[in-house]
């Protein structure tokens, strides 16, 4: 279900990306057929979605690392230093130095990331296919028996929070600048990632559930490499595991907080937060000030909120991103219906009525807390835009400059 509400709305990323090339991903995309404040709440859905997936991933990671220290030198983090204040911990300090690692990676510049980052990926498919190998020699057909015992709304509940798997689809969205022929490249990209993921999510997924009860799930940390671990009887598969893990999850978290940075970037470049934003270093072109902030405030999170939390509210920030997309290639449809779309939306309209229309009845699956919060967090951002960015903006000086001409 998340993969064909993703599906729907990477169409229309696609079509949109082949018509403009700027970085910002849903923000640019708002900014320029929606205009400024939508684009300023698809702007702080953005920062929702890039900041606490960064934070809920770093927190991922913090059990793979605890499970590989303790079948390699028999110590891990205690459970007060690596699980947050509502998951019995206090702090969850291994998820802040992987923050802390990606930041530094990131401050370096943008080659030498992508070139670790492609080395990552490759290493957590080839973690993700080993795992379901393992698995499905212990596949049992009998764990699939009284499938949705939650029923269809309990689908519904598990693909809103499960949907942050699909947040790197708008990453590659945020790349427009820094991407050789982007109108084409973009689309090509976003198409065969959606592919992709889905496929190996599913594999995994089924070999998961195959191997063990779905029961067990709740509260089990490490999943992955605690399953093959009772399949095999023994911990080096999922030593194994573990290592790929912590190799490969880094690449998550580096690409969520290099997403983050782009958007603040654009959004400062526009006017809407402060300029500093936008400074980038000479010498590595790295918006700098950005990036050390993003770093700090995602390590706080990973710190001290338990992942639950934070991949609900990354699902409500990208859904509500992906649901303006769609309107956007609308609106620009009617506006600019000439103008050169090396790609367009198939099934056009309904396809991007669909897309939002999905993406609504997913956010209606999310708990009374995420909307709450989520909610609130709107309210803040409007009270800024209000307060401050209206009169900043870029848009704003212009009227302002045309006036007194």
């Amino acid at each position: 279900m998340a993969a064909i509400v993703a599906g729907l709305t990477v169409v229309c990323y696609a079509e949109l990306a082949s018509t403009m090339s700027s970085s910002g991903s849903s923000y640019s995309y708002t900014y320029a057929t929606l205009g400024e404040i939508v684009a300023f709440v698809a702007g702080a859905c953005l920062i929702l979605e890039y900041g606490v997936s960064a934070a809920a991933v770093a927190v991922g990671w913090s059990e793979y690392v605890n499970l590989l220290l303790n079948n390699t030198i028999g110590w891990s983090f205690p459970e007060a230093l690596s699980a947050a204040p509502d998951a019995g911990g206090v702090i969850n300090v291994p998820s802040m130095i992987l923050v802390a690692l990606c930041t530094l990676l990131l401050v370096r510049g943008v080659s030498e990331s992508a070139t670790v980052n492609t080395a990552m990926v490759i290493i957590k498919i080839v973690v993700l296919v080993l795992f379901a190998a393992i698995a499905f020699t212990g596949f049992q057909a009998d764990h699939f028996a009284n499938f949705a015992p939650m029923g269809f709304r309990g689908i519904t509940v598990a693909a809103g929070s499960l949907f942050f798997s699909f947040i790197g689809l708008d990453a590659i969205a945020t790349t427009g600048d820094e991407v050789k022929d982007p109108r084409k490249a973009i689309p090509r990209a976003l198409i065969f990632a959606l592919i992709i993921v889905t496929t190996v999510y599913v594999l995994v997924a089924v070999a998961a559930l195959g191997a063990q009860q779905w029961t067990d799930f709740e509260n089990q940390r490490a999943s992955l490499a605690t399953i093959v671990q009772n399949l095999v009887g023994s911990t080096w598969p999922g030593t194994l595991l573990a290592i790929g893990a912590v190799i490969s999850i880094f690449s998550v978290t580096l690409i969520c907080l290099y997403g983050q940075t782009r958007i603040l970037h654009s959004m400062s470049r526009d006017g809407l937060i402060s300029a500093r934003f936008s400074k980038v270093n000479p010498h590595t072109l790295v918006p700098t000030f950005g990036t050390w902030t993003v770093g700090i405030a995602v390590s706080i999170l990973a710190g001290m909120l338990p992942i639950g939390v934070l991949a609900d509210m990354t699902s409500i920030g990208t859904l509500t991103a992906f649901a303006l997309v769609s309107v956007g290639v609308m609106v620009l449809r009617r506006t600019a219906p000439n103008l050169h779309r090396g790609f367009k939306v198939p099934g056009y309209p309904i396809t991007p009525i669909l897309s939002v229309a999905a993406c609504i009845y997913v956010i209606s699956g999310l708990g009374t807390v995420t909307l709450s919060a989520f909610a609130i967090w709107m309210v803040v951002a409007l009270i800024f835009y209000f307060t401050w960015s209206r009169y900043h903006s870029a848009l704003a000086n212009r009227e302002e400059l045309i006036a007194e001409r």
